[in-house]
């Protein structure tokens, strides 16, 4: 699978909008470490992202 899909696919998983049809392309992948890695990022992304908006929002 592409970048692009695993991105895709990760995303839409972080918001519950997957469709039935790239779940299953999903599920039928070789190995399902590129999801896992993904996730990974996107979670800290996250996180980070919190981090520094409620940075933002104390600092005024």
């Amino acid at each position: 699978m592409s970048f692009w899909q695993v991105l895709t696919s990760t995303l839409a998983a972080f918001f519950g909008v997957q469709t039935e049809q790239r779940r299953e392309r999903d599920f039928s992948s070789q190995s399902p470490v590129p999801f896992i890695v993904m996730g990974i990022i996107l979670a800290l992304c996250f996180v980070l992202g919190l981090i520094l908006v409620v940075k933002l929002v104390l600092a005024n």
